[in-house]
């Protein structure tokens, strides 16, 4: 049987299955503080964003070219000191999870992050995903901050807990 295998996700190939994960995650979890599914037109922005900024996509795929996971990463804020710091997310389908997938796009991310000079991989998690908390904890990630109540979703207030991976890129940052 052939591993899963790592892949850049591509617009073309990638964004339904990407769009009915993240979906998923809206209606069924507190993965994402949206509340309504997305529209398929939702995927160009969402594509268009990441090239803009050069921001890795990066996915696995079964033997049949299944989309099991992916995750990504993209600013973290908009002003201009923060040029080093990613805010990254990661999803794994429904049918996926407790398989190591997501370790796996984290490991890709952290390695994608330190070819491209990133300092601080930030992850906003919800406070309650006692999985996505161990994952990034087992991965080095260490719990910088909660904010408490900023969301409401499923008819209660959610806690945003922020973990961060400091890296030892870039060798020399600069201003500007």
């Amino acid at each position: 049987m052939t591993q899963p295998q790592l892949v850049c996700c591509t617009h073309e190939r990638h964004a339904a299955a990407i769009l009915d994960i993240f979906n998923d995650a809206i209606v069924n979890s507190t993965a994402l503080y949206d509340y309504k599914p997305r529209s398929p037109d939702s995927m160009d922005g969402w594509f268009a964003a990441k090239r803009k900024g050069g921001y890795p996509v990066i996915g696995i795929e079964n033997a049949a070219g299944q989309l099991l996971a992916f995750g990504s990463y993209g600013s973290f804020r908009a002003w201009p000191a923060y040029k080093y710091t990613v805010e990254h997310s990661v999803y794994v389908h429904k049918d996926f999870r407790g398989k190591g997938l997501g370790r796996q796009i984290m490991q890709a991310l952290i390695a994608a992050a330190r070819e491209q000079g990133v300092h601080a991989m930030m992850g906003g998690i919800d406070a309650s995903n006692s999985g996505s908390v161990s994952l990034h904890e087992s991965l080095g990630f260490r719990h910088v901050g909660t904010l408490p109540e900023v969301g409401f979703k499923f008819g209660r207030w959610l806690d945003l807990a922020f973990y961060q991976l400091l890296l030892e890129t870039p060798l020399q940052p600069v201003d500007g």
